[in-house]
């Protein structure tokens, strides 16, 4: 039975602070590259539907893992709503995805799958495998395409490049706060296998990559807007840096660089929304 517990419990089991932030960029690229507001709308939908998919399916995966290293901040592990549960919310809503996709079009709503096929290949069992970068390049990747697609329209390459970038990127800042808690229940994923240090270097590049690559790859020289932009994003991720070591420091989850990655992506909409995303 749904209480509002439980309700609460699913709510915050679904990673709810990135979910948002990715589905509210992709509502902001989808107007940004042409869609009119009610295929905007459903491309939210859509991408709102694949977040609480893969947040509820990672949730219910690794519940037994997450017990292990006392993370009481997940509700599973914490007993307010049992795996059970959370995984049936993962099935629905990731058929309510493929369903929504297809509302918006063919070619939109196949690339929409894959990227949904692809995330949720990293929750099990890419995540655990030098590989496990790949699925958020690709998933990332397929969200760019499928907002262009939506129009309809050619996505062009520095886009579907950008995107890839930030996702690769994604990955190396999420991992960041979860290292420890990761290795000691048998996670081994890339930036497992790298190292802390690497890792956040790997993220800062491949995150300032991603938006050098939105301020260069449109035709025409770069606006001055665009070149400010990057100056904050080069500013802000070695801020998240240092945050993140004096919080490590002090024996606290450093999680400031996935924050910062959360403004490096809203500020590459923006750049998208300023300039556009179609050339």
């Amino acid at each position: 039975m749904f209480t509002a517990t439980v309700v609460t419990a699913l709510l915050r089991a679904c990673h709810p602070e990135p979910a948002g932030a990715v589905t509210a960029a992709s509502g902001l690229l989808a107007l940004a590259v042409g869609n009119g507001v009610g295929t905007a709308a459903l491309v939210t939908a859509t991408v709102a539907s694949s977040q609480l998919a893969v947040g509820w399916a990672n949730d219910a995966i690794d519940a037994d893992r997450d017990a292990a290293a006392g993370r009481r901040d997940k509700p599973v592990a914490a007993g307010e709503v049992t795996r059970g549960t959370v995984a049936v919310a993962a099935g629905v809503a990731a058929v309510s995805t493929v369903v929504l996709a297809h509302l918006v079009g063919g070619a939109a709503g196949a690339v929409a799958t894959v990227g949904l096929a692809s995330a949720l290949a990293y929750n099990w069992p890419l995540k655990r495998t030098p590989l496990s970068v790949v699925p958020y390049g690709l998933s990332f990747a397929a969200l760019a395409a499928f907002a262009v697609l939506a129009v309809p329209a050619t996505p062009p390459a520095w886009l579907l490049g950008a995107a890839a970038l930030l996702g690769a990127g994604a990955h190396f800042a999420n991992a960041l706060p979860d290292l420890a808690d990761d290795a000691a229940t048998g996670v081994r994923g890339l930036p497992h296998r790298i190292g802390r240090r690497a890792s956040t270097a790997v993220a800062g590049a491949l995150l300032v990559a991603a938006v050098v690559t939105v301020v260069l790859g449109p035709p025409g020289p770069p606006a001055g807007w665009g070149v400010a932009a990057l100056g904050v994003a080069v500013t802000v991720l070695p801020l998240g840096w240092y945050a993140d070591r004096a919080a490590a420091a002090r024996g606290r989850r450093p999680t400031a660089l996935f924050r910062a990655f959360l403004v490096v992506a809203v500020l590459t909409v923006a750049l998208l929304l300023a300039g556009g995303a179609r050339g």
